[in-house]
């Protein structure tokens, strides 16, 4: 399993920017909620979810994200190999991380924040949420 980046769209003229992204089919989308990190020492490691799908989408700021298919949802092997994406506001992107993925990230910037699309509930997702070490597969 993969994640994959939907590009987004800019138009500029004279009344100002305009931002989009046409190719995000928001169908499944049941929720969504904002993360600010005022700085650069946060972590947010390791949250998992064997059924629930997420985008990311960076309002401000930038974020590095290290996403892991863990092998064992009790106890998972630490060496297993993971994915790293840079996010940043200005390339008017979504990521998007497909369900049995494991996400880490951290804001590169002061008072970056996140934006984090759900297919589930709340309810849901909490009787489907797994937490690991934040070092367990990653040095941050």
């Amino acid at each position: 399993m993969h994640a994959t980046l939907i590009k987004g769209g800019v138009h500029s003229d004279n009344r100002g920017v305009l931002t989009f992204f046409n190719d995000f089919d928001m169908n499944p989308i049941k929720r969504f909620y904002t993360t600010t990190h005022f700085d650069e020492t946060v972590i947010r490691a390791w949250q998992g979810h064997q059924y629930e799908q997420k985008w990311f989408y960076v309002v401000e700021g930038s974020f590095k994200v290290i996403l892991v298919e863990p092998d064992d949802w009790t106890s998972p092997s630490a060496n297993l190999p993971y994915e790293e994406f840079l996010l940043n506001s200005k390339n008017n992107e979504i990521l998007n991380i497909p369900s049995g993925m494991a996400t880490g990230f951290q804001a590169l910037e002061a008072s970056s924040k996140l934006m984090i699309f759900s297919d589930v509930t709340l309810a849901e997702s909490i009787n489907d949420d797994y937490r690991f070490d934040n070092g367990l597969w990653y040095k941050w």
